[in-house]
């Protein structure tokens, strides 16, 4: 007899990003994708990523971004385009919650960290 498919799917990782330790959790709801990508071993700062139903060009989908716990820095909304953008358009255009606590977000680490995020898929 074979164990069921888990009702919520579930991976992670940890890599080191230019010297820092850096893990990442991806979880798949029903209705939600989220990633905790951490630097502090916390789930940190909370925000959604969903994609505009308003935007006139299906092809090219716009995204919202809301901090919903934490500090809201504009800093904080360009991560979290260009961590959660090709997550949420690769799992049929979900919203997605993402988990940061960063010590390093620069354009190198943000690129490096989002292969961690593509190679611990679960969409």
């Amino acid at each position: 007899m074979s164990s069921p498919e888990p009702i919520i799917k579930s991976r992670q990782t940890e890599k080191d990003v230019n010297g820092v330790s850096t893990q990442v959790v991806c979880t798949e709801f029903s209705n939600y994708i989220f990633i905790v990508l951490t630097q502090y071993g916390k789930i940190g700062t909370l925000i959604s990523v969903t994609p505009d139903s308003r935007s006139n060009d299906i092809s090219t989908p716009t995204f919202s971004t809301k901090v919903l716990l934490g500090k809201d820095e504009p800093l904080t909304h360009v991560c979290a385009k260009n961590l959660a953008t090709f997550v949420s358009q690769e799992a049929g255009n979900r919203p997605v919650l993402l988990g940061l606590a960063l010590k390093d977000s620069s354009i190198d680490s943000i690129k490096q960290m989002k292969e961690i995020i593509r190679s611990c898929q679960v969409w």
